[in-house]
């Protein structure tokens, strides 16, 4: 009966429940490794592709070559500068445009020393209302930089997190940033993102004067004018700026991004980490085949005997096949259950200790109900390969030589 091919490898795994329980060890943990990594991975390209794309579809991001993700920090001496804002801003469709830089330096409070990141934001409300927009800043207390302030600084919403320097910051407090002494006039509230929550703001120039960057800037956010198309403005304000900075077509030393664009970027390289990631988990999975061949084939020495007397009773060569088949499938699959489910426990605990260090809203991870039924379906064909040589053994031997076995 169809049924038996299932209650006899149950039975025989529940009566070695120690070796059974060896055998799915190393499947569990490749399974739970792939699903917890799957879900994290794909939890935080949702949570950056989500934070980029708030940016809006009618602006577009310059920097200096090789230098997006750290402005501030030139290489080679590749700047984007005051100039170049200059010109951008007279290009037609551009409705606006705004420059900023930011660095790691030194901030001191209530006696203590931290490293974060300090940017400068022009005291212009235009420009600083174009950043704030692409940053997804906005204000829970106080007030932005203003024309005319020099040491006053904005602080991310860490700051307000007693922990931080013993001592919680509040607007009208005084920091010293590399030194030097600036009054809060502002607190952010919560974005998500630990960098943006633990920077802090200064007026444009006074940065540039406090880190001697001169006219320097990392970054230019501009906004295009209702109706203009995005990729038609990328390519007239790169043709202005290789104009600007005396440069041949193809060997432009700034890259030109839109929101979408930088999603993408982002998303490609969380893609390879996690295929990276997930082959080194799969060293586990290959470890949990080996592991049931193993105890198959001991498997098929210990039942020599019961084999030979199935055999004996009109037990074909195909029905032992499939029945050792089975029972290797059956550890894929019970490893492949046990192993979603922790995989889905470790992603969730990682849910929630993200979520609580940098805000729900940030990172939430979907359960994919595909992802789930493959990764089980997987770990089944991982079983079945794995029990294809003692399978084959078992149903090979001869049924008067497996009743003499000893």
């Amino acid at each position: 009966m169809i049924k038996d091919y299932f209650v006899l490898p149950w039975k025989e795994m529940q009566r070695r429940k120690l070796r059974s329980l060896l055998t799915l060890f190393g499947i569990v943990v490749g399974i739970a490794a792939v699903i917890a990594l799957i879900m994290i991975g794909q939890g935080l390209q949702q949570a950056i592709i989500g934070q980029i794309a708030a940016m809006g579809s009618d602006k577009l991001i310059i920097s200096a070559k090789g230098n997006a993700l750290n402005a501030g920090l030139s290489i080679d001496a590749i700047k984007i500068t005051d100039e170049d804002l200059k010109m951008i801003r007279g290009v037609s469709g551009v409705k606006d445009a705004a420059g900023f830089i930011y660095s790691t330096a030194k901030i001191e409070f209530n006696d203590q020393a931290r490293y974060y990141f300090v940017y400068g934001f022009p005291t212009r409300a235009e420009e600083n209302a174009l950043i704030n927009s692409g940053q997804n800043y906005k204000l829970s207390t106080g007030r932005n930089i203003e024309k005319g302030d020099k040491y006053k600084a904005v602080l991310g919403y860490e700051y307000t997190n007693p922990d931080l320097f013993g001592k919680e910051v509040v607007t009208g407090n005084k920091i010293k940033i590399q030194g030097q002494e600036f009054k809060t006039v502002g607190m952010w509230q919560k974005t998500g993102s630990p960098p943006d929550d633990s920077a802090v703001i200064i007026p444009l120039d006074t940065y540039q004067e406090l880190f001697k960057k001169d006219d320097e800037l990392g970054l230019i956010i501009l906004q295009i004018n209702l109706g203009e198309d995005l990729t038609l403005m990328e390519e007239r304000i790169s043709k202005e700026l290789r104009k600007q900075r005396h440069l041949d077509e193809g060997k432009e030393d700034f890259t030109i991004q839109s929101p979408e664009q930088l999603a993408a970027t982002f998303g490609t390289i969380l893609t390879i980490v996690q295929i990276v990631l997930i082959g080194i988990a799969a060293i586990s999975l290959f470890v949990g085949g080996v592991g049931i061949m193993n105890t198959m084939f001991t498997a098929v020495l210990q039942r020599t005997k019961e084999i030979g007397l199935f055999k004996a009773v009109g037990a074909t060569n195909e029905q032992i096949l499939l029945l050792f088949l089975v029972e290797s499938g059956l550890y894929g699959v019970i490893g492949g259950v046990v192993g979603v489910g922790i995989g889905l426990g470790v992603a969730k605990i990682a849910e929630g200790v993200i979520g609580y260090f940098i805000g729900s809203t940030f990172f939430v991870l979907k359960v994919d109900i595909f992802l789930i039924v493959g990764a089980i379906l997987f770990s089944f064909i991982v079983g079945c390969i794995s029990g294809i040589a003692p399978a084959r053994r078992a149903s090979k031997l001869n049924p008067i030589e497996s009743l003499r076995y000893e």
